[in-house]
């Protein structure tokens, strides 16, 4: 089996509870930034043991949220020796609004997996596009990327589509999957 970390940044809650059902379907470590976007030497250790990486971030004004981005560049230490170079890489993101410019996100988490020499894994599941889709339907916010998930603003934790929470976790499982059979 591959080691896999979900490594997030989480304001509200939302991208803290998708973390946990990505880590729960890949089997993961979770790594949590913290609210001044650092994570601990013992997390950059498990970073760097990992097979595969997930990055989660909620998406703010178009992007990710500066914590994350905090982490990120002080990723330029692993870039710089090739650290996690064929790692296997996924993402998801979380915002308010249904699109929120959720693509902008994943698009910087693919390049930023690019850069370290990674892997990236699509999300590898057909949209719930219907007419009768539900947003309890699995990738009913239609990705391809990576993950997506939709939190209105005024929604608490305990609201968030169980089709999101399952696409993300399914997702999750693919990128540990395919991390296992690149290290076979």
């Amino acid at each position: 089996m591959a080691k896999t970390v979900v490594v997030y940044f989480s304001g509200y809650g939302h991208t803290k509870r998708a973390a946990e059902a990505a880590a729960q379907g890949a089997d993961a470590a979770l790594i949590e930034i913290d609210g001044e976007g650092n994570v601990t030497d013992a997390d950059w250790e498990a970073l760097d043991a990992a097979d595969a990486i997930v990055f989660g971030s909620p998406t703010y004004m178009g992007s990710v949220a500066w914590q994350f981005k905090k982490f990120a560049d002080a990723t330029s230490k692993k870039w710089f020796t090739r650290a996690w170079n064929d790692k296997v890489f996924g993402g998801f993101t979380n915002s308010a609004s249904l699109n929120g410019d959720k693509q902008v996100s994943l698009i910087y988490l693919q390049t930023l997996a690019s850069q370290h020499g990674g892997i990236w894994v699509s999300l590898g599941m057909l949209p719930a596009n219907s007419k009768a889709a539900t947003r309890s339907d699995v990738n009913n916010l239609g990705g391809s990327l990576g993950a997506l998930l939709q939190s209105p603003s005024d929604a608490g934790v305990d609201e968030m589509s169980v089709g999101d929470l399952e696409t993300v976790k399914q997702y999750a499982a693919r990128v540990a999957a395919i991390a296992a059979r690149l290290k076979a």
